[in-house]
């Protein structure tokens, strides 16, 4: 049967091969012929490092390619390529040799070659050492009771060589003293012949107990004594530490005085000196004698030119302390300006590590307490200090000391500033007049613009935590409560608040401008009010010591009766738990108010006024001072603060005339991070 040519077909997969379009699918590509030129990428062979780490393609382009002119990158060449073009930093210096400078070289080359067969027949035979009398020992156990003790080879020993025999060491051998040295063998040896017996005596100590360590650190034993450093610990170095990270006068230095007599004395002296100052039931006498022996052992260190100078500057810096908690500083001043200059001597700045600038900061700072109190100029100038003023915006937490450094160095430039105020010019001319107005306006536009960077770029964890306005206080305070974390940054914004409370102040212009004026007061009014809340509700007694003077600078500015009161209140809470002797403060702050009558003032004084803290007597009437406090003698203002101009050893009149000698310059170190033993405890 055939099939019907007309009857149309189903296309099968031959037909399918066959058709011109599964041809021209199918079809093998044609080769291209030679003037057609290839499209493979050229390899690169003088590319930039920068582009290999990168996995880029370079341009080659010199001296800088392409992509990292495009990526602002530096353009790296010739270091890994090849090794004929090898860039060299020419900055690079050798090393000079010391004097001690001692190099050698070990050869195992010999010992290397041993392994190998006929290794050693390359190498020249060694000449033979000369002969010596050596007294190494093979190394052997010794069985002492079923204990298997290995003697070390090598071991030197006193005396001639002996026996590999010995016979059982003598029941008195096992104490638990210390190891002898080689003259106590020798000694034995004398009054014990046995050979066997001497060497056993030297080993048996280390064999059979458990080393001790060299030497244990001691310890206060005396009552007395432990009441006044804990005192010390826990009251007086507080503040002390306030702008010091590692915390060394509270974690520190206890510890090395107790191998330090000098320095022991000095902070038994500061913890009597505070029990006396907060009850009357500890008498003085007791700190005097530590005082009056740690500057016996300091004069007569002073006097050896082979001294530990930082020692000397850490001991007169806290006698220093001592000082100032003593009503009569002004009287005494063996080591106010003593302390700077041993300071100046060590070469301590705010450059400097460990104890060096713990001392600094805190010597500065109390310099500066007193300039604030006087209204005198900072002696060592702020910008001899060293510090790097470059401020930028910090977006997470950490080296709030650092920041607590700038605003004290903001502070007293600002303090400065304020004592030239009182200086007297004797050009009276109206064009000196006028250029001296536009210059010290000009520095204070300065000053406010680096209060103000401050504030903006401080880490975030010492901004406030929590800020209540004074009408929603719990305690019904005429202040605002403000809540700062951590010691040091309490401090920092008691200076900023000072220093803007300041300048609203010492404005030029203020006197001229009524404008300038109202805003003048309006800042001193804020920065104020700041100040008294954070002192009003804070808790930690270190803070409180550190805020006394800018509480007092910010109880000037006060106008409100309600305000001024419990300002007063405050100082008197300081008083009690701190025992410092604010009660010239009260005089001085009345006298400016002009409290002179005891007619109250209805208008800003509420029936709360006296919740917040118990009114006093000395703010329930107001009466003038009496007259024992008006006769207290009154300082200059405007000048440089004269207890520590010539606080300086190569001055006119240096501290400490007749017990003074220049040390050697081997003794006089800058970086302190390892001073005197203090890096194998810094850890506590």
């Amino acid at each position: 049967m055939t099939r019907d040519s007309s009857t149309k077909s189903t296309p099968t997969s031959q037909t399918l091969q066959n058709s011109p379009l599964s041809m021209k699918e199918t079809e093998a590509p044609q080769p291209k012929p030679n003037n057609v030129p290839s499209t493979k990428p050229k390899r690169v062979r003088t590319g930039c490092l920068t582009c290999r780490e990168r996995h880029l393609k370079c341009d080659e382009g010199l001296p800088n390619c392409q992509n990292c002119k495009k990526s602002n990158r530096k353009c790296k060449r010739g270091i890994r390529l090849n090794f004929i073009d090898i860039s060299c930093d020419p900055t690079l210096y050798v090393v000079p040799r010391s004097h001690d400078w001692k190099i050698s070289f070990q050869d195992d080359s010999r010992d290397i070659a041993s392994e190998y067969q006929g290794g050693l027949e390359k190498y020249h035979p060694l000449e033979p050492e000369p002969k010596r009398q050596r007294l190494d020992m093979p190394e052997m156990t010794y069985d002492y009771g079923h204990i298997a003790a290995p003697l070390m080879a090598h071991q030197p020993l006193p005396g001639q060589q002996y026996s590999n025999t010995y016979p059982e060491p003598p029941q008195a051998m096992y104490s638990t003293s210390t190891s002898h040295t080689f003259d106590e063998a020798a000694n034995s040896m004398t009054s014990f012949p046995d050979p066997g017996q001497a060497v056993r005596q030297h080993y048996q100590p280390t064999m059979m107990a458990p080393p001790e360590p060299e030497e244990s650190l001691p310890f206060l034993e005396d009552r007395d004594e432990v009441l006044y450093m804990q005192v010390f610990v826990e009251e007086v170095g507080l503040w002390m530490d306030s702008m010091d990270p590692d915390k060394h006068f509270t974690r520190v230095i206890p510890f090395q005085a107790l191998k330090e007599p000098m320095l022991r004395y000095a902070l038994l002296a500061c913890g009597s000196r505070h029990l006396t100052l907060i009850s009357s039931i500890y008498s003085e006498e007791h700190a005097l004698n530590y005082y009056n022996h740690a500057t016996k052992l300091l004069l007569k260190s002073l006097q050896n030119p082979d001294r530990d100078s930082v020692l000397c500057a850490t001991t007169a810096t806290i006698l220093n302390v001592y000082e100032v908690m003593s009503e009569k500083a002004l009287q005494r001043m063996n080591h106010i300006a003593g302390a700077r200059a041993l300071i100046k001597e060590c070469r301590w700045d705010a450059t400097s590590t460990g104890i060096g600038s713990a001392c600094f900061w805190l010597n500065v700072g109390l310099e500066l307490f007193s300039c604030l109190h006087f209204n005198w100029g900072v002696a060592w100038d702020p910008d001899t200090w060293g510090i790097n003023m470059n401020m930028e915006p910090q977006r997470i937490g950490g080296r709030e000391e650092d920041w607590t450094h700038k605003m004290l160095w903001i502070l007293s430039k600002i303090t400065n500033f304020r004592s030239e105020a009182q200086r007297r010019y004797h050009d009276g001319s109206v064009h000196a007049e006028q250029m001296r107005l536009h210059q010290r306006h000009q520095q204070w536009l300065g000053l406010e613009q680096f209060c103000d960077r401050w504030n903006k770029c401080i880490p975030p964890t010492m901004q406030p935590l929590g800020q209540v306005p004074s009408y929603l206080t719990k305690s019904k305070s005429s202040f605002p409560e403000l809540w700062l974390i951590k010691r040091t940054t309490i401090v920092a914004r008691l200076f900023y608040h000072t220093a803007m409370a300041l300048l609203g102040s010492v404005h030029p212009l203020a006197s001229m401008q009524p404008q300038t004026a109202d805003e003048m007061q309006e800042m001193r009014l804020h920065h104020s009010r700041q100040i008294c809340g954070i002192v009003a509700h804070v808790k930690d007694r270190g803070v409180a010591s550190a805020s006394i003077r800018c509480l007092a600078v910010a109880g000037e500015n006060l106008t409100s009766r309600r305000e001024q009161e419990e300002v007063l209140q405050i100082f008197d809470r300081i008083k009690k738990e701190t025992g410092w002797r604010v009660d010239f403060i009260h005089d001085d702050l009345r006298e400016k108010w002009g409290w002179t009558s005891s007619a109250p003032d209805y208008d800003s004084i509420s029936t709360t006024s006296t919740t917040y803290y118990p009114p006093s007597a000395s703010s329930s009437t107001q009466q003038p001072a009496p007259a024992a406090t008006s006769s207290r003698p009154k300082y200059p203002v405007g000048i440089v603060n004269p207890l520590y101009k010539n606080a300086d050893f190569s001055a006119q009149n240096p501290p400490y005339q007749g017990n003074y000698v220049p040390p050697t310059h081997a003794n006089v170190h800058n970086d302190t991070s390892q001073m005197f033993g203090f890096s194998s405890i810094s850890a506590i």
